[in-house]
């Protein structure tokens, strides 16, 4: 088994691959709906043949036009923001055009960073507890704020000065929340007894509730369906009948991360041991990976490279080729990284951590 820890810059050539890869043993891996399962080799020799395809063969973006840049992968950090006030930052989001990053966590305020300048602007701390997660509505400055407190908080990040209304109703601390793609006035958010609400941001109204709970995520393009967790479970539901389509069973563990890839044709789901990614036409998980001993908290879809997701664990990001079945690590923090985003416009990827910190990488 290859297992080489990489440092915040990464750029390799076809030649220097192998000596940076570790190759996933078979027995932690699943086969797609073809049964031919992924890359694998049974010998050193294939692996490092293998290796060279992690990188030449993930799909290119049409912002990458340069075939030549199919021979190199480029991760490297970009930024980083560590106020001296900070305390454990747990979520982060970019807007739609990718020009604006939030986070938040323990510090009950959010911070907005602006990508063409790298100036940051601090929220007013009106939440009495830690933030959970933060959400833009789509093609707007418009984003919203999930907290312990039990409330959402709605704020315009060009102008910082207040929030402009707050949603409450939730009876337990709200963990996560969305905002639909398609229907841009539809929030969803959910606390930890598993309740989610559904609520229009323009007429500032609550609209109902179901039970299915802590995590929601809306299908990026369409918005067509709701993914949600309970304990090691993962449902699919329809967002316009509220019908379950799927059920997701597989983990053994609680789920604490979802994150579909941008054409919402794929779903990662992430427990502290493992990693599945589902298919959501077939409702089958296609892919699998075990932590390895470094717990997982979080992941993202690459941007530009649609075969590579990036997954947080504790300090180290894992660069995981689904297709061949190869990972790469790199050491990104110094804390549990608990949340992961990115933006397709710009290909950043952006990290935060327990650590106090943000990164972008691209």
């Amino acid at each position: 088994m290859f297992n080489f820890l990489l440092y915040p810059q990464i750029h390799l050539k076809d030649s220097e691959m192998a000596d940076n890869m570790r190759h996933v043993p078979k027995d932690s891996m699943m086969h797609g709906e073809d049964g031919t399962g992924l890359a694998s080799s049974s010998n050193q020799t294939d692996d490092l043949e293998d290796v060279k395809g992690i990188f030449t063969q993930l799909k290119i973006s049409p912002s990458e036009p340069d075939p030549a840049a199919s021979k190199g992968f480029t991760f490297s950090e970009v930024n980083c923001w560590r106020p001296a006030s900070s305390r454990k930052l747990v979520c982060c989001n970019f807007s739609s055009d990718g020009r604006i990053l939030a986070s938040a966590g323990h510090e009950n305020k959010a911070v907005v960073w602006n990508m063409d300048t790298f100036q940051t602007h601090n929220l007013p701390e009106e939440h009495a507890y830690l933030i959970t997660d933060v959400c833009f509505r789509p093609n707007s400055t418009q984003m919203a704020t999930s907290a312990f407190d039990k409330t959402i908080k709605l704020w315009n990040a060009r102008d910082t000065r207040f929030s402009h209304h707050t949603f409450s109703g939730h009876k337990y601390p709200i963990v996560s929340l969305d905002i639909h793609p398609k229907k841009t006035d539809l929030l969803c958010s959910c606390d930890r007894n598993g309740e989610i609400r559904y609520w229009n941001v323009t007429q500032l109204t609550y609209l109902g509730a179901m039970k299915d709970g802590p995590l929601v995520r809306f299908q990026p393009s369409t918005g067509q369906l709701l993914a949600a967790t309970t304990g090691n479970v993962v449902s699919i539901f329809d967002v316009d009948t509220h019908t379950k389509k799927y059920t997701l069973q597989g983990h053994n563990i609680s789920v604490q991360w979802l994150c579909w890839d941008n054409s919402g044709e794929y779903l990662a789901s992430v427990s502290e041991d493992q990693v599945k990614v589902w298919s959501v036409s077939s409702g089958e998980c296609t892919h699998e990976v075990s932590s390895n001993g470094n717990a997982f908290y979080s992941c993202v879809f690459h941007p530009s490279y649609t075969n590579l997701l990036v997954i947080g664990g504790y300090q180290s990001l894992e660069l995981w080729d689904m297709v061949n079945n190869q990972i790469m690590m790199v050491q990104a923090h110094e804390g549990i990284i608990a949340a992961l985003a990115q933006s397709p416009v710009t290909g950043m990827v952006a990290s935060a951590s327990h650590d106090k910190s943000v990164k972008l990488w691209k």
